[in-house]
């Protein structure tokens, strides 16, 4: 659906990762307006050799303030494909492996919490 010329998305979408290689990995991911930044699994990354770290980030949240590696990579998010970036974090003890934080949602997405 398209609204004021932006694409709506449900609070839970489903993003393609692509490798350096060209493979494509396709799972649920959060949608998250109160996350400055996309966050990843420090698996998937391992998983999809993601990487060089370009930088580190400190990053506030529940669980108090930690520096991340921040990595690039190549999603298909909402019938788009762009390199974005995406802080790495354990998120193993989380259902989403993928968080989709303002970095990607300001680029022409609105959420819309009713959709399915």
């Amino acid at each position: 659906m398209v609204a004021r010329g932006k694409k709506v998305v449900g609070l839970i979408e489903s993003v393609t990762l692509i490798d350096k290689k060209g493979k494509k990995r396709t799972l649920k991911a959060k949608m998250d307006t109160g996350a400055t930044r996309s966050s990843i699994d420090v698996s998937l990354t391992k998983e999809m050799d993601f990487g060089p770290v370009l930088r580190k980030k400190l990053v506030k949240s529940a669980h108090g303030t930690t520096l991340r590696p921040v990595i690039g990579a190549n999603i298909e998010f909402a019938s788009e494909k762009f390199k974005t970036e995406f802080t790495v974090a354990n998120r193993s003890h989380l259902r989403y492996k993928i968080l989709i934080g303002v970095n990607v949602l300001e680029h022409g997405f609105l959420i819309n919490p009713g959709k399915k």
